[in-house]
């Protein structure tokens, strides 16, 4: 059964007087975290585990100590077992997690408790937040800048040759399981499973080497070492197929879990197969919508935002929008790659449905700029509309961007790089490191509300 907190703990109380206080960064966030309303986004979607959860069974670890800790984790960019460690050891913490004399949960309780969060759920959090920092005149609402960066999913460097060996070994690994499971069945397949696994990282490091000495002859070898891969990934495929045929007669529950395996690694392979083809035999140049660049994190987006140090960057591009008092006030996780100049009028939307009114001011870098988007602006009604002119400007413009209001407000925007910066590196902006793509917004989600969080702490 879904429990809210623990019962306060009168000894634990007198033993935190003998203690150093908490510190006062911390005990804001404690406070702002007392909101009712945060509460109870977590509990609706914790509460969706069993259908009886709120009924019956077992007492669960309280919703309290789950957000409180999942908070935790990502005001210090931590793992989920270095946030069970932190938090065992710090009476500070049992204090702000809520967890008293009671057992601090595990980390992996605390990965099925975040997996049951959704994104939109974290968004209305985040909202939430942000009408707190208003209440708390932590900001008014009244400025905004915005832009936009790239979250880098966990993967290694996208080739064809080493998705073409992760999917022989996945596959392999999930093929030698599933005879296991029909040997216990009495159920054997006919024909005998040959391993390419070696064969395959052989392979592959022999294509690298090819790559690196770019003569003819180096060219010929690593053409045939591709084939000779693609090869070993077609018959991977073709025994993963017959054992996932003989796995779906079965109703155990490892032969289901080694089916869904199968059923969600096969048409990636076969993708992959089918891309390395088109480029390495066929010579055409597959276009970036069309790519599968991790087996493991298909919805990776191909990035390419022109910047000299990342020509090419793979995750997802997200957009912010940052208002005074260094709030984050919205973030959106685009789909591929958008040009930047469609994301000006709903930063602006979006700010006026959560303040209720227009900004002041709104900012954004050279790449937004177009008079649509300046008229858009004007008939939401903002006063000072910060958006640069790139290439040629006339001398009416030049006097327009000569204002000091425009001078002042373009100093004020490059405070959003900063705001950027800090999300990476304190809050684990940079790189995501959960899995899939509900994982991914959940990951930017707790990020952001982390970041606000630190921002309205030290307010």
């Amino acid at each position: 059964m879904l429990r809210d907190r623990h019962p306060n703990d009168k000894l634990f109380a007198e033993i935190l007087m003998l203690i150093p206080a908490m510190d006062p960064e911390l005990a804001k966030i404690d406070r702002y975290l007392e909101d009712e309303e945060l509460f109870r986004l977590v509990q609706q979607d914790l509460a969706r585990r069993w259908r009886q959860t709120l009924i019956t069974g077992r007492n669960s670890t309280p919703v309290e100590v789950i957000e409180r800790m999942l908070v935790v984790r990502r005001l210090y960019n931590l793992s989920y077992g270095a946030t069970e460690r932190l938090v065992s050891d710090s009476l500070i913490l049992w204090q702000f997690c809520g967890v008293y004399f009671q057992r601090v949960p595990d980390d992996t309780t605390l990965i099925r408790a975040a997996k049951l969060i959704q994104p939109e759920t974290l968004e209305k959090f985040n909202e939430r937040i942000s009408h707190l920092a208003v209440e708390h005149k932590v900001t008014k609402g009244c400025k905004l800048r915005t832009d936009g960066t790239v979250v880098a999913t966990n993967i290694h460097p996208p080739s064809d040759s080493w998705q073409l060996a992760d999917s022989v070994r996945v596959l392999a690994r999930s093929v030698e399981r599933a005879r296991k499971v029909l040997v216990e069945a009495g159920q054997v397949s006919q024909e005998t499973f040959q391993n390419f696994t070696q064969e395959a990282r052989r392979a592959t490091r022999r294509i690298g080497e090819s790559l690196k000495k770019r003569t003819t002859q180096a060219k010929q070898v690593g053409l045939q070492a591709y084939q000779e891969l693609v090869e070993m990934t077609h018959q991977t495929v073709n025994q993963a197929q017959q054992a996932l045929e003989q796995l779906e007669q079965q109703t155990d529950q490892s032969a289901q879990g080694l089916t869904k395996t199968l059923k969600t690694f096969l048409p990636r392979a076969r993708q992959v197969i089918h891309q390395t083809e088109r480029r390495v035999f066929q010579g055409e140049a597959v276009p970036a919508a069309d790519k599968l660049v991790s087996i493991f994190e298909p919805h990776t987006d191909i990035i390419m935002r022109g910047k000299e140090r990342k020509p090419v960057e793979y995750g997802h591009k997200v957009w912010l929008n940052e208002v005074d008092g260094g709030i984050v006030s919205h973030y959106r996780v685009l789909d591929g790659n958008p040009s930047d100049t469609h994301q000006w009028e709903p930063s602006l939307e979006l700010l006026i449905q959560t303040f209720g009114q227009a900004p002041e001011q709104a900012s954004a870098d050279r790449g937004l700029y177009s008079e649509s988007n300046e008229q858009a602006a004007k008939d939401l009604r903002v006063t000072h509309i910060i958006l640069p002119k790139p290439g040629y400007r006339s001398q009416k413009r030049k006097k327009h961007e000569s204002q000091d209001w425009f001078v002042l407000g373009r100093r004020w925007h490059v405070g959003v790089e900063g705001r950027i910066s800090v999300l990476q590196r304190a809050h684990g902006l940079d790189r995501c490191r959960d899995h899939g793509w509900q994982g991914f917004q959940c990951w930017v989600g707790w990020g952001i509300i982390a970041g606000n969080l630190a921002v309205m702490g030290r307010a």
